[in-house]
């Protein structure tokens, strides 16, 4: 089943706000940033105006999560040694980011040929429908709920499967500013 969007325009632009406020950037100098007019910038951020793809990549780009810092790679690294189900993924963009070896072991790919890549082609319904309500619960304001549990169907995916489970998201945000998701099964 084709997926869509990982994210709404009003989703991005909110982010790329938020981005701009931790950052301390006035929207003119993102507009600059962009080769876009002001008023683009606040378009884009109330929701108002879809970005074009190649603007959209532009943006995903910049606000995507890295794991820059030491603390930040300290992160991946619980992670990467839990012994429990669970993975981070970037919470804008669904790139894997890291993976517990319980995890990668469903997996029926190599890891390798999974970290920095987007998940997001393997999301359930019930998955799709909870990312669709992030944005009325404030999931990327600075308040966001410190968890989202949820329970979800399985895929029929032979790289990626999910299998019927509670999962809970947890929203952590990196050194930069960019945020993560760390994604557990229950």
């Amino acid at each position: 089943m084709p997926r869509p969007a990982s994210h709404t325009p009003l989703s991005l632009g909110a982010a790329l706000h938020r981005w701009r406020r931790l950052h301390r950037i006035k929207q003119s100098h993102a507009a600059e940033l962009f080769g876009v007019a002001q008023s683009t910038i606040s378009r884009w951020e109330a929701g108002r105006m879809a970005m074009e793809p190649a603007e959209r990549r532009r943006v995903e780009q910049l606000l995507a999560a890295r794991l820059d810092t030491a603390a930040d790679r300290a992160l991946a690294r619980l992670v990467a040694e839990s012994p429990r189900g669970m993975h981070l993924v970037c919470d804008l963009t669904h790139r894997l980011l890291a993976c517990s070896p319980s995890r990668a072991a469903e997996f029926g790919i190599p890891l390798a040929q999974l970290l920095g890549r987007s998940l997001w082609r393997y999301a359930t319904p019930e998955i799709v429908g909870m990312e669709s309500t992030l944005e009325t619960i404030g999931w990327r304001e600075q308040l966001a709920p410190p968890a989202l549990e949820f329970g979800s169907g399985g895929n029929d995916s032979a790289e990626v499967p999910i299998y019927p489970s509670t999962c809970r998201w947890t929203r952590l945000t990196l050194a930069d500013g960019t945020a993560a998701r760390l994604v557990e099964t229950l």
